[in-house]
């Protein structure tokens, strides 16, 4: 046991090591401390993590890795696409989600218990038909804020490559869906500011076969099989769980596992609209789990690594951009933004051989882990960027020129090239690697000769202000040259 003098040496170091610690914002008691880093870490718990796609953007799952540019680099060249923002459900989903809630009111019922309590005042959101397929105005989510906010932030983190002085104007590209052309708008007017309208020419670029490979939405013409596709099962035995579930609760109800899925997918939509849904809490997380799986497969199969086809699709991107890397910011230009759809950027990461598993995923259960989220890989919003970086030498790398890949946010580094400052990857290395990886778009999707062979509108754009602002009528890019 030790001396009393000794324990009071020990009291007073420890009153004094308080007391220079109680200036911390963590103090909050004479005997306790708040934990100075988080340890729950939800981000698993999370439902924008498990509502695929069709859902407010959330940034991905990160490695931790820094986001910013290492100590010895500075980003001079930003290559990025992004998908539109948060959005209504397409026209084409209405009917579906229309039949499973007349199969809820069409019962009768006047009190709703259990878990569908909530419809006693629920009303759905979607007010107008008009508003199908938009992009919303309201709610913390909506898209078009979030958008402009997108725009705003990238001003803060590569706002240095924007030459204002010399009044350059910069062109971006967008595909020609409506909805697309004004999420390019509002990022233009979040990047750029009150400049927006002087420093900008924006090209709407056709989304229509005739573009070939000059596209942001190549279209892979030798892909006419779509079996898997149309065989992705809604009917799971999770979703007949809830169905059994909400018909007990409330007798007269004779909802299946198909009703519950478009009632489930109806819900992530509500989010993007009022950015809180009732529904949301009338299923169980394990369910939540189930759906989010259901969107996997469905990319996955459809617009990604399961399907054959997408990585040609991908290449098209991945080809031209590495093009503009290898030529840099002096000869092709240090600021390239480009805004498609979700399935055109997929077949990009599949192509970079980014998030794609090593086994197919199975139809019959989830594979734990899983590398293919779309919830964390295209949720609205959902966007890829590549960095070029210029770097000094470091004790452990050489000076040079290096690239590194950002998904919605994370650094996501390449496996077998990291040898670069931050986890980047050495242009050199970058472009052996992708020369060896890529597939030949047109000769594996059986492009005509007559078609555009490559993409080259980054090169040949149009100079203009025209499209930067909604006109009574526009002529996306067909592939000539504007003055």
């Amino acid at each position: 046991m030790a001396p009393l003098a000794s324990l009071g040496a020990l009291l007073m170091a420890a009153s004094v090591a308080v007391a220079s610690y109680s200036n911390r914002p963590s103090y909050i008691g004479r005997d306790t401390f708040a934990a100075p880093y988080d340890q729950s870490f939800q981000e698993g718990y999370s439902i924008l993590k498990h509502i695929g796609g069709l859902g407010p953007y959330s940034n991905r799952m990160s490695f931790g890795i820094g986001r910013d540019p290492p100590d010895s680099c500075a980003v001079d060249q930003v290559i990025m696409i992004r998908r539109h923002g948060e959005r209504y459900p397409q026209g084409s989903d209405a009917g579906k989600i229309n039949a499973a809630l007349d199969k809820l009111y069409s019962s009768g019922k006047t009190e709703w218990k259990g878990d569908l309590t909530f419809l006693n005042w629920w009303k759905y959101y979607v007010d107008s038909e008009g508003l199908y397929g938009l992009e919303t105005e309201t709610g913390p989510y909506n898209g078009l804020l979030t958008t402009y906010k997108h725009g705003a932030e990238y001003r803060v983190r590569y706002g240095h490559l924007w030459d204002q002085k010399h009044n350059k104007t910069v062109p971006m590209w967008t595909s020609e869906f409506e909805r697309v052309v004004q999420t390019a708008r509002k990022f233009g007017e979040g990047f750029f500011g009150w400049n927006y309208t002087n420093s900008v020419s924006l090209n709407v670029i056709s989304e229509g076969v005739k573009m070939g490979a000059n596209s942001l939405t190549p279209v892979c013409t030798a892909d006419n099989s779509t079996k898997t596709c149309d065989n992705l099962s809604h009917d799971l035995p999770a979703f007949r769980v809830a169905a059994d579930r909400f018909n007990k609760q409330n007798s007269g109800l004779n909802l299946n596992g198909t009703d519950i899925f478009y009632l489930m997918f109806m819900s992530a939509f509500e989010l993007n609209v009022r950015g809180y849904s009732d529904w949301i809490d009338a299923f169980t997380l394990d369910e939540w789990k189930w759906f989010g799986y259901t969107q996997d497969l469905q990319f996955y199969y459809c617009a990604g690594p399961g399907d054959p086809f997408y990585k040609a699709v991908g290449s098209v991107y991945a080809n031209a951009s590495l093009t503009l890397l290898n030529q840099g910011p002096k000869k092709a230009g240090p600021i390239f933004f480009n805004f498609a759809h979700d399935t055109n950027i997929t077949p990009i990461l599949a192509a970079l051989g980014i998030a794609s598993p090593s086994e197919d995923l199975p139809l019959d259960k989830i594979p734990f882990p899983s590398t293919y989220e779309i919830g964390n890989i295209m949720p609205m919003g959902g966007h890829l960027t590549l960095e070029r970086l210029s770097c000094n030498a470091t004790v452990a790398t050489e000076k040079g020129t290096y690239v590194r890949v950002v998904l919605n946010e994370a650094v996501v580094p390449f496996t077998s090239c990291q040898d670069g400052p931050g986890f980047s990857c050495s242009l050199s290395d970058y472009t052996e690697m992708l020369n060896k990886m890529l597939p030949d778009f047109t000769s594996e999707c059986k492009i005509k000769s007559s078609l555009p062979q490559h993409l080259s509108f980054w090169w040949d754009y149009n100079k203009t202000s025209e499209y930067n602002h909604q006109t009574a009528e526009y002529i996306p890019y067909q592939g000539h040259h504007f003055v």
